[in-house]
């Protein structure tokens, strides 16, 4: 079968099997109380335009583990709604009404949206519509196990009341408030935004830095901004950008401000003033300002790095600890023009890490090669460096207060009490609130990863916004019930854990509520719409029980904070309620027992990327409203999907609709393809070449190669030995062992690596015991029946196929197996060994490059060898050093450590290198000597190297010695001679 043809089969194969089983309906999960049940969730779809392959894997790695939990008898749920809260789509409609040439390209060229449909998406409601039904029909298509009862929007006005209900809430526990807050604010629109407001789904980190006041004789201020306060001892000079515009402000207090040109523009969302006039930065080069803090006069100075629009404009200088800074004090020094500004500039240590002055700005472009400002990558990777490792490390100078020139003895007592010798960060909280207190800087804000853009185009500033509606993430009990809840859940991957901590310890208040979008209305002000990242934390509970609310038709009136108290919490008494909203008791008692019986959530998999805002409101947010008992379980956070190691955009125009995929190689070989790609916490990088290599070449005739083996096989089961033989049992545990492996790693989320036992190790497996048997024994179709459903978990419909060839009971996506757990570790250990001997003869033949073999004489290390080498093994497991082992081994057996050191050495290099699977079970079945397992495996070395075999003890005196092996005999390494 060409590649074409055998990639058209697996297309025909997922329309056949994603037909039936939507039509039977196999994966709709209702309650069961005598089923252990298993709630997973993944985050649901913005359909702003269709599926691709980033959200297939996402979502391919719910399902994969939806549909382990079915295969171990659980009862899944597996829903799916759609997020049509927010911005993005109404930006999109309004670009497709203005014309947006690109936009429009994307979605006919890429997304294969017809001109027709294109034109009707300037309604942005047509556009949501048209992506969510493009993007459902291709998740059925992709075989994911979904309960689509349970589907809904965000628009849908079952949820809205769900939504009012979550905020009434919050506000009743004083976790809303109205108030100040600096925000991400779209000038354009007049509105906060949040991650799923902007271009590239990028989070506005804003930054709180301070304003420092460098004053000229005049009184005009030239505020620095810095997030590092603490280095203002160190300050030589301050930086301007020589070739940017000024502008001269007027603050309503009546000081006088000089900010950069682009700050100005951004400032004026903060700040009140009027513009004086604007100048050159040029002609600020040379003024002279006065340091508040030490009272020196330093000189305004010309660098090309210094970002006009960025905070304010202005920043000072520290070169000792500062790479920037560094880089430019030092070209500007060679500068003729500028020398007699700067001649004389010497960098000033303030910064002392492991008790050593270091100016470490210095040392690391040294080591770093750095040359020139312009040389902007390294020097980003070394500012990270030095503000790392000194805000980590670094003390402030102990006499720092002596060395310094101080403006006055209060700052000197001060200085000399609060800072010298302290940390760097503690000393920079202190030196903050000091210049702050003491009017000489206050603070501004400024969105560190700076540019990021609204969905319209517009760049995003810092507003202080007053009268907005906030969460306030900031309430430390809140924060406190927050860091239980994930100290008791599942983290994949663990080292997430520590992000999530610092993201519960960093996050304040925040916007809520938006001015535009789609989305549900405020509960008690319906001019704001709450914010995409506010909707979105506690929907998973609501997929519990929305089917419910449509059999029943309860009336959205109905749907009040009484009905949900009750459903959600079982708060209130059934009757009343039930008489009061004029609903049967029996649907309000039932729609409470399908929540809790589904809740609390066991697993929730989402990007790595949500860990600053999402994934962290969802846990704060389950703690606000819910009791312990419904706490989350569990989180995934993949990595993404990377085309040529870049990350997917619609600017980038790499983002591959997942439909593409699956009409062109199969929804089996695409899933194969994401799920073997990487484990689920790692990046998967996509490389063109290399995915039609394995999509039309290794996936699709591997698994086809499996397909054709069990079907023929099974075909041929009437003529299967009844009886076993040693090699059966080999194969039989050797396969269990595999299995049970493959159990372990799923449910450790280890996927990747789970599936490549399953689609490679057992085939290969099979493919040796097929090879060393002239009849398969019946244990064959006891192995295929555990391995189908395996292979249903990561390729649904090939296995379906199959198993409609040859077992044909139910649907193999709904198979329940029952893996026996009574491995005969004795015969794994065994052929382990043999395999162990094996590897060492191959080894052997191709140093001596012998062609064929016609004996093999094996000697066998004497047993109380074996009984050392044990003891050796043992060491090495609790730890311990070869001295060590020898001296633990002279004292248990009474010995010299002189004849016990030469006995062991040559033994210990043997169990360094013997694979540690060997190990394990060598030291668990010390009463199976090396003789018996040879002898047990003998056939199976036999025929694997095509040679007759004989095999002896050491310990034999009658044994023949051939060339001497028998006395080179050592444990897990035997003497062999071939010939």
């Amino acid at each position: 079968m060409s590649s074409e043809n055998i990639n058209e089969w697996f297309v025909e194969l997922a329309k056949k099997w994603s037909r039936i089983l939507e039509s039977e309906r196999i994966f709709e999960a209702d309650v069961d109380e005598f089923k252990s049940k298993y709630f997973i969730t993944a985050a649901f779809m913005y359909p702003n335009g269709p599926i691709h392959i980033g959200h297939g894997r996402t979502y391919l790695i719910a399902d994969i583990i939806a549909r382990f939990k079915r295969l171990q008898g659980y009862n899944v749920l597996f829903p799916m709604g759609f997020h049509y809260t927010g911005t993005p789509i109404i930006a999109m409609a309004e670009a497709i009404s203005e014309g947006d040439k690109d936009l429009i390209e994307l979605f006919r060229d890429t997304y294969g949206v017809p001109s027709d449909e294109i034109d009707r998406m300037k309604d942005p409601l047509y556009l949501a519509r048209y992506f969510h039904r493009v993007s459902k029909d291709v998740m059925k298509l992709y075989g994911l196990s979904i309960d689509w009862r349970r589907e809904f929007t965000t628009i849908d006005p079952e949820f809205k009341s769900f939504i009012h209900w979550q905020f009434r809430k919050l506000y009743e526990k004083g976790y809303i408030e109205k108030g100040t807050h600096p925000v991400g604010w779209c000038p354009r629109h007049e509105m906060p935004v949040g991650m799923h407001d902007t271009k590239g789904d990028v989070e506005p980190e804003i930054g709180e830095f301070i304003a420092i006041y460098f004053k000229d004789d005049n009184g005009v201020i030239y505020p620095t901004a810095t997030l590092r306060p603490e280095t203002i001892f160190g300050v030589t000079n301050i930086w301007v950008n020589p070739k940017a515009m000024y502008a001269k402000i007027k603050l309503d207090n009546g000081d006088i401000w000089i900010v950069g040109e682009g700050a100005y523009h951004r400032l004026k969302y903060q700040l009140r003033f009027n513009l004086i006039e604007l100048i050159e930065g040029e002609k600020l080069v040379g003024r002279i300002v006065r340091n508040p803090i030490t009272g020196e006069h330093v000189s305004i100075l010309p660098a090309n790095f210094v970002d006009d629009s960025f905070a304010t404009g202005i920043v000072m200088s520290v070169p000792a600890h500062a790479p920037y800074d560094a880089i430019a004090l030092e070209e500007i020094k060679r500068d003729p023009k500028y020398s007699m500004y700067a001649g004389s500039i010497e960098p000033r240590i303030i910064i002392e890490i492991n008790g050593v002055k270091k100016a470490l700005a210095y040392e690391i472009i040294e080591n770093m090669k750095i040359k020139s400002q312009e040389d902007k990558e390294k020097l980003d990777e070394a500012t990270r460096y030095v503000y790392t490792t000194e805000l980590q490390r670094g003390i402030m100078l102990r006499d720092l207060h002596l060395i310094v020139p101080m403006a006055s003895e209060d700052i000197k007592r001060f200085v000399s009490e609060n800072i010298s010798g302290k940390s760097v960060s503690y000393s920079r909280d202190i030196i903050r609130r000091y210049l702050i207190e003491n009017k000489m800087g206050m603070i501004i804000y400024e969105l560190i990863n700076k540019p990021v853009y609204c969905r319209c185009g517009t760049e995003i500033v810092v507003k202080v916004l007053e009268d907005q509606w906030f969460i306030d993430y900031g309430n430390q009990a809140w924060k406190e019930k927050a860091r239980e809840a994930l100290n008791n859940m599942i983290i994949v991957p663990e080292e997430a854990r520590a992000q999530f901590e610092a993201t519960i310890d960093w996050l304040r208040r925040r916007a809520c509520a938006r001015t535009r979008g789609l989305g549900v209305p405020l509960p008690w002000d319906n001019r704001w719409i709450i914010e995409s990242l506010s909707d979105s934390t506690i929907y998973m509970a609501f997929y519990t029980v929305i089917h419910k609310i449509r059999k029943y038709s309860i009336p959205i009136d109905k749907l009040n904070d009484r009905f949900w108290d009750y459903v959600m919490l079982g708060e209130g008494n059934l009757m009343k309620i039930s008489n009061e909203l004029s609903l049967p008791p029996e649907a309000l008692e039932d729609l409470h027992k399908e929540f809790s019986y589904w809740y609390p959530l066991d697993l929730r998999v989402s990007g790595k990327d949500l860990i600053p805002n999402h994934l962290t409101f969802f846990i704060f947010n389950h703690v606000a409203i819910y009791p312990k008992a419904f706490y989350p379980r569990g989180i995934i956070a993949n990595g993404w999907v990377l085309i040529k190691q870049q990350k997917m955009s619609k600017s980038a125009r790499n983002i591959i609709p997942l439909k593409n995929l699956i009409e062109e190689y199969g929804s089996d070989i695409v899933r194969l393809l994401l799920a073997l790609g990487a484990e689920v916490y790692q990046d998967e990088n996509i490389d063109p070449d290399l995915l039609k290599r394995l999509c039309r070449n290794e996936y699709p005739y591997q698994l086809k190669f499996i397909y054709d083996t069990i079907v023929r096989l099974y075909s041929e089961r009437d003529s299967f030995r009844d009886e076993t033989t040693i090699l059966d049992l080999w194969f039989w545990n050797e396969f269990l062992r595999k299995v049970n492996t493959v159990i372990e790693l799923a449910n450790n989320f280890r996927l990747r690596e789970a599936g490549i036992i399953i689609y490679y190790d057992i085939t290969d497996l099979i493919k040796k015991y097929l090879g060393l048997v002239s009849k398969p024994s019946k244990i064959l179709i006891e192995v295929f029946r555990i391995w189908i459903p395996l292979i249903s978990v990561y390729t649904p419909f090939i296995a379906e196929e199959t198993w409609s060839k040859t077992f044909a009971i139910g649907r193999v996506s709904k198979y329940t197996i029952e893996i026996p757990r009574n491995i005969d570790e004795r015969i794994i250990l065994a052929f382990m060994y043999a395999d162990h001997v094996i590897n060492f003869v191959e080894n052997i033949i191709r140093a001596t490059k012998k062609s064929t073999l016609n004996r093999m004489v094996i000697y066998v290390a004497k047993r109380d060898m074996q009984d050392l080498m044990r003891r050796i093994i043992r060491g090495l497991k609790n730890g311990l050093r070869i001295s060590e082992i020898i001296e633990l081994v002279s004292k248990e057996l009474g010995m010299e450590k002189r004849v016990v050191s030469q006995l062991i050495r040559p033994m210990y290099d043997v169990a360094i290198s013997t694979p540690d699977n060997i190990k394990e079970l060598y030291i668990k079945y010390d009463d199976l000597d090396e003789m018996s397992m040879l002898n047990m495996a003998k056939e199976y070395i036999s025929k694997v190297l095509n040679v007759r075999i004989e095999i002896y003890s050491a310990e034999d005196i009658t044994a023949p010695d051939y060339g001497g092996k028998k006395k080179a005999s050592l444990p897990l390494r035997p003497g062999i001679y071939i010939e």
